[in-house]
């Protein structure tokens, strides 16, 4: 877990998830150290996307805290939460298809550039905003499908899209909701590599079903099932949880299998 130090720099303490009577999300506490990849895996149903659209502000918790950097962000909006420099993607591509590539990158870099809509303004001569937008193309491998309209590129492609979209702001935490799903082996291993380099120097908290991915990137996981987490530990560790094993892995951790 090289890099990852100090004080935790995303923490979530009791946090409770409620939809009228039924309890979705049930107590939790994680904390994120700067710098870690930290993964959350359960069955289907455990809550883990309810997790991540608490902590970026989709949902608003029923009780509980959640801290970004020290500072509650529990009942912001997303967008202020973004500010505050945090960034998600989602389980469906969630691009701009009839713009192009660098398009949709470059909406995501203005913003967080200052830039303001304008009509007086042309973006082309926004200098900095497409610089910093070629040098994201070049490190999600996108810059030779630049002028692409977003929507005619292959799945992968999309979610490696996204993922450049996702760090445009240049937020130091990044959740990934399922990045590889319905990818091929050799797709999902191009994706683990660019998840790597793009989490380098910023904390990611990423859900995964692909248990393959998960415990070849992770520095800690926790296991979530039925809204509460029931162990954070490092990889080996959590292979060898007995616990883990009967409420989600079966018994049978295999380098490569699915939840």
């Amino acid at each position: 877990m090289a890099g990852a130090t100090g004080a935790p720099v995303l923490e979530l303490v009791d946090v409770h998830k409620r939809f009228g009577a039924t309890a979705i999300i049930r107590g939790v506490n994680l904390q994120l150290r700067r710098g870690e990849r930290h993964a959350v895996i359960g069955p289907n149903g455990a809550g883990k996307s309810t997790l991540f659209n608490l902590i970026s502000g989709r949902f608003p918790v029923s009780s509980g805290q959640i801290r970004l950097n020290g500072s509650s962000i529990a009942g912001l909006p997303p967008y202020a939460i973004n500010r505050r420099g945090l960034a998600r993607s989602f389980q469906v591509t969630n691009i701009f298809p009839r713009l192009s590539v660098f398009e949709n990158v470059r909406c995501a870099v203005l913003w967080s550039l200052g830039y303001r809509y304008a009509f007086w303004q042309r973006v082309a001569k926004a200098r900095d905003a497409n610089e910093r937008t070629e040098a994201i193309l070049e490190q999600i491998n996108l810059a030779k499908r630049r002028d692409t309209p977003a929507g005619v590129l292959s799945y992968a492609e999309q979610r490696a899209l996204e993922i450049g979209i996702t760090i445009a702001g240049g937020a130091e935490v990044i959740l990934l909701d399922e990045p590889t799903a319905g990818m091929s082996r050799s797709e999902t291993e191009h994706a683990v590599a660019l998840i790597r380099r793009i989490s380098e120097g910023r904390t990611l908290l990423i859900v995964e079903h692909d248990m393959s991915v998960v415990f070849n990137l992770a520095d800690r996981i926790s296991v979530l099932v039925y809204g509460e987490v029931i162990a954070t530990d490092a990889p080996q560790a959590i292979r060898a949880n007995a616990e883990v094993q009967k409420a989600y892995l079966g018994g049978a951790v295999e380098e490569r299998g699915d939840a």
